[in-house]
């Protein structure tokens, strides 16, 4: 069922950005005493570039402690956050004192007050304005997030805005033998990225249709993101890209099913660039043609997997290539930790 809310504004901010070899050249080659199967997973990521508040050939906080973790983040978080939200507030030609709900969902960093009021303060939203935290739900907390976003701008008939900001370069672990640090270390990269959805008819942008939800708790240790005394620290079994297997189609198809849709209803895939392994599940059992996952292979090449902020980044990307046409359909899918796959049907205005 349509919402009566559309995402009007969509933009997203990264910090200063470095060669995915030259921070394996500079930084981590050393770290993994130059180990060949090290390199080759590295090498292997589908990344060309990636941005980051911490340099690591120039600031190593492998072994800082949580609180110095968090205190960067918060200095880091507001610049960043204020730089995406202002640029989508501008692209949906929305004064920041019109905003009825701010929504902001992190992974990465935390404390209060936390960055929404901050942010919302130094962005000249109302001292009224309702805000909503969603935190430690990892790289699909942008679904679940925009459907509650979504909720709100159609029962209340008011404008809201969702950052999501991630800067999981913050929690950079010491080296270790074990693949899935450095799968982990190879992929992740800062990013925050804002929508700003509307009320009322349907206009340009995307509406949102219907949100899709499965975790499988069988698996749920496949994917951690534990919090330990020097920082937080990703586990990642290799198994993962088999259970997204087992359920993408199902879920996708029930989802459009549950709208009267099928896969040929859908012009445009925004799926979260988890690593390259992912994408290549997903267009396979969904029997993607060429070309389908262009936007996500493009946002992990340029600048890795951003965590929640990066479906986001794919989503702005298909707007920009104009490849959903007016009154046709997008699906934007994500997963993490759960194992949970969420997907949203949007339809172009």
């Amino acid at each position: 069922m349509v919402t009566g809310a559309r995402i009007a504004g969509l933009a997203h901010a990264v910090p200063p950005g470095v060669a995915q070899e030259s921070l394996w050249e500079g930084y981590f080659a050393g770290q993994y005493g130059n180990d060949e199967r090290a390199a080759r997973v590295w090498r292997s990521a589908g990344g060309s570039y990636r941005h980051g508040v911490v340099d690591p050939r120039e600031v190593d906080v492998s072994g800082w402690s949580t609180a110095a973790r968090m205190q960067r983040y918060r200095a880091e978080a507001v610049p960043l956050g204020k730089e995406a939200v202002a640029a989508a507030l501008t692209d949906a030609g929305l004064d920041p004192g019109d905003v009825g709900l701010f929504a902001v969902a992190s992974c990465t960093g935390y404390g209060t007050p936390g960055i929404d009021i901050r942010l919302a303060r130094d962005l000249g939203m109302s001292d009224e304005v309702q805000r909503l935290f969603v935190g430690h739900m990892g790289c699909y907390a942008a679904i679940p997030a925009l459907g509650a976003v979504a909720d709100f701008v159609a029962a209340r008939g008011r404008p809201a805005v969702l950052l999501c900001l991630e800067l999981p370069t913050l929690h950079l672990q010491p080296a270790t033998s074990e693949v899935d640090q450095v799968v982990a270390h190879a992929l992740f990269a800062d990013a925050a990225a804002a929508v700003v959805l509307l009320p009322g008819e349907p206009g340009p942008g995307f509406e949102i249709v219907d949100v899709a939800a499965r975790t499988d708790v069988s698996t749920a240790e496949y994917m951690t993101w534990d919090v330990t005394d020097i920082g937080f620290r990703m586990g990642l079994s290799p198994r993962v890209p088999a259970v997204l297997a087992r359920h993408v189609r199902d879920v996708v198809d029930r989802l459009l099913a549950a709208n009267g849709l099928g896969r040929a209803d859908v012009d445009g895939w925004a799926v979260h660039p988890g690593g390259r392994r992912i994408l290549e599940v997903v267009g396979r059992k969904l029997e993607l043609p060429d070309g389908a996952l262009d936007a996500s292979y493009g946002v992990l090449r340029d600048h890795g997997n951003c965590s929640s902020a990066t479906v986001l980044m794919v989503l702005s990307r298909l707007r920009a290539a104009g490849v959903v046409a007016r009154g046709r359909h997008a699906v934007a899918m994500a997963f993490g930790p759960g194992l949970t796959l969420y997907a949203a049907l949007l339809r172009a205005g």
